[in-house]
C-alpha cells in the first residue's frame, strides 16, 4: 500500500498531535471515511476514469495537474492511483502551506530521499492554484526538474489559469469536465453509494430527499457528503433538510440585495464560502431575470456577473471579490 503522509515535517517522522488529528479526520469525516481507494470505485466520466486507470495498469503515472471545479474527485482520483500502486506520498495544501518555506523543507525532504517500497515517490499538491506565482510557482518547476528521476507532482487546481505557464508544460493538464449526457449517470451512481453510506452509519432517509439534495449540490460531492453528514446528526434525512437550506438559499440573498442590507449580505457570503463560485454565478444569473424590472437592468446585471466570475480566477480573497459583485448588483440593478 501506499504511505500517505499530509504536511510531515520532515516526512518521515508524524508528531503524535498530527496522528492523532489524521485518525479523528479518517474515523469521524465520511468524505475521509468513504473516499474511495481504487480508481474503478471513483465516480467520474468514463474517459477520465479510463486514463486513469491506464496509468494504474502501466504502473506509470506522469507529472498530472488536475483541473475542474471544487469536489469533483481531482484528490481522490490522485490518491487512489498512488495508492494502487504502492507509491509513497505526500499531500500538501497550497492554501494553506504554500510559501516558499513549505517546498523549500517539506518537498526538498521527502523528494530527496529513497522510496520506502524501491518505486518513484509523489507530491500531491492540492489547490495548486493558490501558490504563489512569482515565488512559489517558479520554485516548484525547479523542484520538478531536480527530482523528476525520483519524484513525481500531481498538482490540483480550481482556475489552471492561475498556474504559470512552465509548470503546465511539465504537466499532463487533464480537465475534469462532465459532459451533460454522462450527468444522469454520475448523478446516479452517486446516489447509490450515498445510500450506502446512509445504510451504514445507520442513518434513516427518504430517497427522494437524498436525491433532491444531490441535484442541488451536483457535482460537488464532497459538500454533498459533509452537508449529509451535518444533517445526519438528527439521526434521519427527510424532505425537513431542504426547508432548512432556505435560510440560506439564493433568494434570500437576492431579498438582502433587493433591500439594501449590505450587513446581512456580508454575513451570508461568510456563511456560504463553501459554495462554488461558479454555482453561485450561474444560480444568480439563471434567477435574477426573474427578480428584476427592465430588459436593460438584466443586461447590466448579466455583465457584473460576467465581470466579477472572470475576476474570481485571479483575486487573493474571494469572499470580498463575492461581496463586491452582490454589492454592485444591489446598487445598481433595478429591482422589482
Amino acid at each position: 500500500m501506499g504511505r500517505g503522509l499530509t504536511n510531515p515535517l520532515p516526512y518521515y517522522i508524524i508528531h503524535y498531535e498530527q496522528f492523532e488529528r489524521y485518525i479523528m479526520q479518517n474515523e469521524f469525516l465520511w468524505v475521509e471515511k468513504y473516499r474511495p481507494k481504487r480508481v474503478q470505485d471513483t465516480i467520474l466520466p468514463v474517459e477520465l476514469k479510463a486514463t486513469f486507470q491506464q496509468f494504474v495498469d502501466q504502473k506509470n503515472i506522469p507529472n498530472l495537474m488536475l483541473t475542474g471545479r471544487a469536489g469533483v474527485g481531482k484528490t481522490t482520483v490522485a490518491k487512489a492511483m498512488l495508492e494502487e500502486v504502492g507509491a509513497d506520498y505526500i499531500t500538501i495544501n497550497g492554501s494553506m502551506n504554500g510559501n516558499i518555506d513549505t517546498l523549500r523543507v517539506e518537498i526538498s525532504n521527502f523528494a530527496s530521499s529513497i522510496s520506502f517500497t524501491g518505486g518513484r515517490k509523489y507530491v500531491i499538491l492540492d489547490e495548486a492554484d493558490y501558490l504563489n506565482a512569482n515565488s512559489t510557482q517558479p520554485a516548484l518547476r525547479n523542484f520538478m526538474e531536480e527530482f523528476s528521476n525520483n519524484c513525481g507532482f500531481i498538482l490540483t487546481c480550481n482556475f489552471k489559469n492561475r498556474i504559470i505557464e512552465p509548470l503546465h508544460s511539465r504537466c499532463s493538464v487533464v480537465d475534469f469536465t462532465i459532459q451533460s449526457a454522462e450527468k444522469p449517470k454520475m448523478a446516479a451512481q452517486f446516489f447509490k453509494r450515498t445510500c450506502g453510506i446512509l445504510d451504514e452509519e445507520g442513518v434513516t432517509y427518504d430517497q427522494k430527499s437524498v436525491a433532491e439534495f444531490i441535484q442541488l449540490y451536483f457535482p460537488d460531492w464532497r459538500r454533498c457528503l459533509n452537508e449529509l453528514q451535518r444533517y445526519s446528526s438528527t439521526g434521519k434525512i427527510d424532505a425537513g433538510i431542504l426547508a432548512n437550506k432556505s435560510d440560506d438559499s439564493i433568494n434570500t440573498l437576492i431579498g438582502y440585495m433587493k433591500d439594501k442590507k449590505f450587513t446581512d449580505l456580508r454575513k451570508w457570503v461568510a456563511e456560504n464560502t463553501d459554495i462554488d463560485s461558479a454555482v453561485l454565478y450561474r444560480q444568480l444569473y439563471d434567477i435574477l431575470p426573474q427578480k428584476i424590472k427592465s430588459t436593460q437592468s438584466v443586461a447590466s446585471a448579466i455583465i457584473i456577473l460576467a465581470e466579477y466570475q472572470y475576476k474570481e480566477a485571479f483575486v487573493a480573497n474571494s469572499e470580498i471579490n463575492r461581496v463586491a459583485a452582490l454589492a454592485t448588483l444591489m446598487a445598481e440593478v433595478d429591482w422589482k
